[in-house]
C-alpha cells in the first residue's frame, strides 16, 4: 500500500529543482527583513502560499515555484549603488523575473505571480487569484519576520529580562 506524501513533501518536490540550483542558493547572502534571508523569506512565503492555495483548490505548483523565486534580486537593497537606480519596491519584481526567467521555464501565471507580488505598489493588478494571495502572504510573512526580529531584539535586553521577571512574580503571587 502507498503512503501518501505529506503537504510538506509535496511541496518540497515541487521546488527541489529551484532550491537545488545555485543561483537560488546564493539568496542566502542576502537580507530580506532584518536577520531573514531572501532565501528563508521566500521559502517561507512559498509554502505558506502552498498550503493556502492547496487548500482552495488551486494552482499550487505555480504558486510554489514563483513565490520560492518573487525576490530573486541577488542585492542588499539597503545599500545604495550606481549601478541601481532608486525605488526598489517598484523594481525588484522585474529584477526577480527576469533573473528567474533566465534559469527556469515559467508559465503565464508564475509570471504574473512574480512580477505583480508588490501589488498596489506596482500599480496594475494581477490577473490571477494565486498572484493575490502571495501579495497578502507576502505582506504577512514581512511583518512576521520583523515582528520576531523585535521580539528577540526586546528580549535579549537584559534590563527587560529583568523586569519581566520582576512582573511575573508580581503577578503570579504565591500565598
Amino acid at each position: 500500500m502507498k503512503k501518501d506524501l505529506t503537504n510538506y513533501q509535496i511541496f518540497n518536490n515541487i521546488i527541489s529543482e529551484i532550491i537545488s540550483n545555485p543561483t537560488v542558493q546564493e539568496m542566502k547572502n542576502y537580507r530580506q527583513h532584518y536577520d531573514c534571508s531572501c532565501y528563508n523569506h521566500c521559502y517561507s512565503v512559498s509554502y505558506y502560499s502552498f498550503l493556502i492555495c492547496k487548500k482552495l483548490k488551486l494552482d499550487y505548483t505555480s504558486i510554489a515555484r514563483a513565490a520560492m523565486i518573487h525576490d530573486l534580486f541577488l542585492y542588499d537593497w539597503r545599500i545604495k549603488q550606481p549601478d541601481r537606480k532608486r525605488f526598489h519596491a517598484f523594481r525588484h519584481p522585474y529584477i526577480a523575473y527576469e533573473k528567474a526567467s533566465t534559469l527556469f521555464s515559467l508559465n503565464k501565471k508564475e509570471k504574473d505571480i512574480i512580477i505583480k507580488h508588490m501589488w498596489p505598489v506596482t500599480i496594475i493588478p494581477p490577473k490571477y487569484l494565486e498572484s493575490y494571495i502571495i501579495t497578502f502572504v507576502d505582506k504577512y510573512c514581512a511583518l512576521q519576520e520583523s515582528y520576531n526580529y523585535y521580539i528577540r531584539k526586546i528580549i535579549s535586553k537584559k534590563i527587560l529580562r529583568y523586569a519581566s521577571m520582576l512582573l511575573l512574580m508580581l503577578f503570579i503571587h504565591i500565598p
